[in-house]
């Protein structure tokens, strides 16, 4: 399947709707169910500080889907996504507290490609820190 959005339509520069994606222990506790990965740093205060780390931390492969949304949401298709990497850079830190932690994500059309593709450039912050770096989608658009 291809996007909805036409890739005529479409220049360098357009900017997707940005969005903010919550986090909560819970929320950590789920997508460990779901992915399998029950690394204590995801839910354990105790360990996370004693290996180093302020608290406990999201899920890289997490924030990383959280992140994609924002492309898949412009598309229509999530199968429009043809490629799609990042850089991990800082942790999404998350307190035991009940706001826990946002992830925020803007992007934009970064470069039109060959065969009816862009290139989408995802800016990915939490707590006013880049999370993800070079964190770049192509995707197919109709």
């Amino acid at each position: 399947m291809t996007a909805k959005i036409a890739y005529g339509d479409v220049e360098v520069g357009t900017e997707l709707p940005a969005q903010t994606f919550p986090v909560t222990r819970a929320t950590l506790v789920q997508y460990a169910g779901a992915s399998g990965d029950f690394n204590p740093i995801h839910w354990n205060e105790k360990f996370a500080k004693e290996v180093g780390l302020p608290d406990v931390i999201a899920h890289g492969m997490f924030t990383m889907a959280e992140a994609i949304r924002v492309v898949t949401d412009w598309t229509g298709d999530p199968g429009a996504v043809v490629e799609y990497g990042v850089r991990f850079t800082k942790p999404v830190v998350v307190p035991n507290d009940d706001k826990g932690a946002t992830i925020e994500v803007s992007g934009k059309v970064a470069a039109k490609l060959d065969d009816n593709k862009v290139r989408v450039d995802l800016t990915v912050t939490s707590d006013e820190r880049k999370v993800l770096g070079m964190s770049r989608a192509v995707v197919q658009l109709a």
